[in-house]
C-alpha cells in the first residue's frame, strides 16, 4: 500500500463507522450485524491511522519530538483497539443488549482495564494525531488549516458521537494534503 493512502483511508473509516452507528441506532443500539460492522470500520480505521502516525513522524523530520507524539498517538491508537475489539467479542457474545451491559460490567471490573481502556487510553490517540499535525505545521510540511480542520472533526467527534459522520469527513479534509508525497524537510530544532 502507498504509505499515503491512509490519510484518506483511515478518516473515510472513521465516516463509515459514524454512519453505521446512526443505523444501528434506528432499532436500539445493541449486537447484531451493525454493531459488529461499525465496530470492524472503525477498528480498520485504527489499524490504518498507525502507518498514518508513522508517516507524520517521518515528514517531521524523525527527531525526539516527532518520535514522542508518534508513540503517544500509537500508544491511544492501541488502547483504542482494544476497546474496539472488546466491543465486537461482546457483540458478537452477547443475546442483547442487557446481556452486553453485564459483560461489559464484568470487563470494566478488571483493575485498570476501565481507566486504561475506555478513560484514558483512547483519548491519546486524538492528542497524538492532533501533536503531529502541529508538528507537521511548525515545519511547514502541513497546511495551518489542516490544524484547524483537524482540531474541529476531533472535538466534534468528542462532543458526541453522533456527529462521528461528521467528525470523519473533517479529519478526512484535514488529513487530504498529506495524501500526496511529500519532501520531508528536517527542522533544526527537531
Amino acid at each position: 500500500m502507498n504509505r499515503n493512502h491512509p490519510f484518506i483511508a483511515a478518516p473515510l473509516l472513521v465516516t463509515v463507522y459514524g454512519l453505521v452507528r446512526l443505523l444501528d441506532g434506528l432499532d436500539g443500539r445493541g449486537p447484531g450485524f451493525f454493531w459488529t460492522a461499525g465496530h470492524a470500520a472503525f477498528l480498520a480505521a485504527l489499524v490504518l491511522f498507525v502507518p498514518a502516525l508513522l508517516e507524520m513522524r517521518r515528514r517531521a523530520g524523525r527527531g525526539l519530538l516527532a518520535t514522542v507524539t508518534a508513540v503517544v498517538g500509537l500508544g491511544g491508537a492501541g488502547f483504542a483497539m482494544a476497546q474496539i475489539a472488546i466491543d465486537i467479542a461482546v457483540g458478537v457474545l452477547a443475546a442483547d443488549d442487557a446481556g452486553m451491559q453485564r459483560m461489559f460490567q464484568d470487563v470494566k471490573s478488571v483493575p485498570g482495564v476501565g481507566l486504561a481502556v475506555y478513560d484514558a487510553g483512547p483519548p491519546l490517540f486524538y492528542l497524538g494525531l492532533l501533536a503531529a499535525m502541529i508538528h507537521l505545521v511548525a515545519v511547514r510540511a502541513a497546511p495551518v488549516w489542516a490544524l484547524a480542520v483537524l482540531a474541529s472533526g476531533v472535538v466534534v467527534s468528542a462532543v458526541d458521537l453522533n456527529l462521528l459522520p461528521l467528525g470523519g469527513l473533517l479529519m478526512t479534509a484535514a488529513l487530504m494534503p498529506l495524501a500526496r508525497p511529500a519532501r520531508v524537510r528536517v527542522p533544526e530544532y527537531a
